[in-house]
């Protein structure tokens, strides 16, 4: 791997838990096409007219309610997942935010300031979506070609089912569950029109009976699906009973249909139906943020007690785990290994 670097990919964090930093960070974040693929005229309207002028005040707090001494938990446990990796590895490991600091673009610049002639693009979503991976990439690339560099490049693809990724998170989930445990998996939702976009072949999503739970070459880059996947490994692997383990969407935004149930539907549901103890695991991030520290463990716990529910855990992000950095240096080695495979065939 001589010459080679990583650059990590997350989401982005504001700066500081205040109204100012959090606008900033949303403008950028929700102005993205990738993120809300409305015509550019609506999208500024609903998120210039209407979104920035209220959910920066509202969410601000939550931010400063989950903020750590060292800064966001997302770029804490992020910067702190670099570090292990580097380590791990003994190649340049450098993280960029999707939107916020430390840019993509910074990232890019300290790994050829260190002389990587090859970089590993890595974005930390194990489940390929165009808000996500997509949009990581396409911003990669382009400071790429505003910067003159072409190093050569290796994308980590997604890592649904890899075993260095469900090993990992099944070892974080086990000591949280016993007999009267039901699991929940509550993932990031997605608007549905990415979903059915993701399905090339036209034929597959929702028009085939358990569709996210079949691979197809339609579903292929479908994160409906890779999240389906990644709870099938996971409920096989604890060999739970179907009643004992659902599965729910969480971050809703927007007047648009989503993936459905969403995790408030869900608790719902559960609680009214008696189950007393919940464990929610939230395999759609790799890093603890906002979406789990505060709408997980602090919203939705709420609900669901409010709902009848008794006690409520949750799973912690694989963040630096030992076990997750172990895994994750397996991506990355197996990742660089097939393309100096490749090389050398050419």
């Amino acid at each position: 791997m001589k010459g080679a670097g990583v650059l990590l990919m997350n989401i982005g964090t504001p700066d500081e838990p205040t109204i100012e930093s959090v606008r900033d960070y949303l403008r950028e974040f929700l102005l993205d096409p990738d993120v809300i693929d409305i015509p550019a005229p609506l999208r500024h309207l609903l998120v210039r007219g209407i979104i920035l002028r209220t959910r920066p005040r509202k969410i601000a707090p939550n931010y400063q309610s989950i903020w750590m001494e060292e800064g966001s938990p997302l770029r804490v446990y992020t910067n702190r997942m670099a570090s292990a990796l580097q380590d791990n590895l003994g190649i340049p490991c450098e993280v960029g935010m999707r939107y916020g600091n430390p840019s993509i673009r910074d990232g890019l610049q300290n790994l050829r300031g260190m002389g990587v002639d090859r970089i590993l693009l890595a974005p930390l979503f194990p489940h390929h979506a165009q808000a996500t991976t997509e949009s990581s990439l396409k911003d990669a690339y382009k400071h790429l070609s505003e910067m003159e560099w072409s190093p050569g490049i290796v994308e980590l693809g997604h890592f649904e089912k890899d075993p260095s990724f469900i090993g990992p998170l099944v070892e974080s989930i086990r000591p949280h569950l016993d007999e009267e445990t039901h699991l929940l998996f509550s993932y990031h939702g997605l608007p549905l029109s990415h979903i059915y976009r993701a399905d090339k072949s036209g034929s597959h999503c929702l028009k085939v009976e358990n569709c996210c739970a079949i691979k197809t070459e339609g579903n292929a880059s479908c994160y409906a699906h890779h999240c389906t996947m990644t709870t099938l490994s996971v409920v096989e692997a604890l060999g739970l009973d179907d009643d004992s383990w659902s599965q729910s969407y969480q971050s809703r935004l927007g007047p648009v249909k989503w993936l459905r149930p969403s995790s408030i539907e869900k608790v719902d549901e559960l609680a009214e139906s008696g189950i007393k103890k919940l464990t929610v695991v939230s395999p759609a991030f790799l890093a603890d943020g906002l979406e789990t520290l505060e709408e997980l463990d602090i919203e939705i716990r709420n609900q669901f007690m409010e709902a009848g529910g008794g006690q409520m855990e949750l799973v912690s992000c694989l963040n630096d785990r030992p076990d997750w950095i172990e895994g994750m240096s397996n991506l990355v080695r197996s990742a660089l290994t097939v393309h100096e495979s490749r090389g050398l065939e050419s």
